[in-house]
């Protein structure tokens, strides 16, 4: 019986969780909306950057910021691995190409700090290149906020228990799978070598101008709460008013409109 009850009450205090966070969460998403007004009507330029630990929750974080605007405002850029035509280039020459113009906020997932994570630790470059990379670094974002540009940096941490829950669950789930990449499955294996290098990375690139912010994610909802709040707070928008549109009357159908009777091909009802 105290089995029963106790389930019960786990299951509720489950629940209230669940629906304060999706309150929590709408309010913030109608700020978000509000931001993208303001975006648009100023043509200020944003771009925020996701790092982390491999499952940290950046994916679900963008998800929730990109869901309810526009793909034209918010865009999410997330480079696949350099073409060989893109090797042979100055290494930051493929992510200038997508900073954003007036009016747009761009998103990396995963941005040029590849050069400070995974490249270092899987030998994609050398160390004397990612060392390089981190003297850089500063000055190339220095120029970038100097533009104009609003420059967000986010690091997402999670704990090594943490990070191994959600990789074996992405291994029993055929929903979350394809989540789990062979580069995925070396972080782990490699744990402490990323450690180093993000210490380093951090270190060297976490300037007064480009700060970087930590977002403790091993409580997923509570991250996504706490990052999407620091962005609001940390772009200076103002409230847009909305002009509703006037629908006016929609035109009668012509009296010498006929039906097509040309056969279509429906989508079948399964539903």
């Amino acid at each position: 019986m105290n089995k029963k009850h106790d389930a019960k009450e786990n299951a509720s205090k489950e629940n209230g969780k669940v629906r304060d966070y999706n309150k929590q969460m709408e309010k913030l998403q109608v700020e978000l909306a509000h931001l993208q007004a303001w975006i648009k009507k100023s043509g200020a330029r944003v771009v925020i950057i996701f790092e982390g630990r491999d499952a940290a929750g950046k994916g679900g974080i963008i998800k929730r910021i990109t869901e309810r605007v526009s793909p034209r405002v918010f865009r999410v850029s997330a480079l696949p691995a350099p073409s060989d035509r893109e090797k042979s280039q100055i290494y930051m020459q493929r992510y200038i190409a997508h900073l954003p113009a007036g009016g747009e906020i761009v998103i990396f997932d995963r941005s040029w700090y590849n050069r400070a994570g995974v490249d270092r630790v899987m030998g994609f470059c050398s160390d004397k290149k990612a060392r390089r990379f981190l003297e850089l670094a500063p000055r190339f974002e220095a120029a970038i906020v100097e533009s104009g540009i609003i420059l967000l940096k986010y690091f997402l941490t999670v704990s090594e228990d943490e990070q191994e829950r959600r990789f074996r669950r992405r291994i029993d789930d055929p929903l979350r799978q394809w989540k789990l990449s062979p580069m995925d499955v070396e972080s782990y294996r490699k744990w402490w070598d990323y450690t180093r290098a993000y210490d380093e990375m951090l270190r060297a690139t976490d300037t007064d101008i480009s700060p970087w912010w930590i977002v403790p994610s091993d409580d997923k909802e509570r991250a996504r709460i706490n990052c999407i709040s620091h962005i609001l707070k940390s772009i200076p928008y103002e409230k847009v008013k909305f002009d509703a549109p006037d629908l006016g009357k929609r035109q009668k159908r012509p009296d010498d409109y006929e039906e097509d009777k040309t056969p279509r091909r429906l989508v079948p009802d399964v539903a």
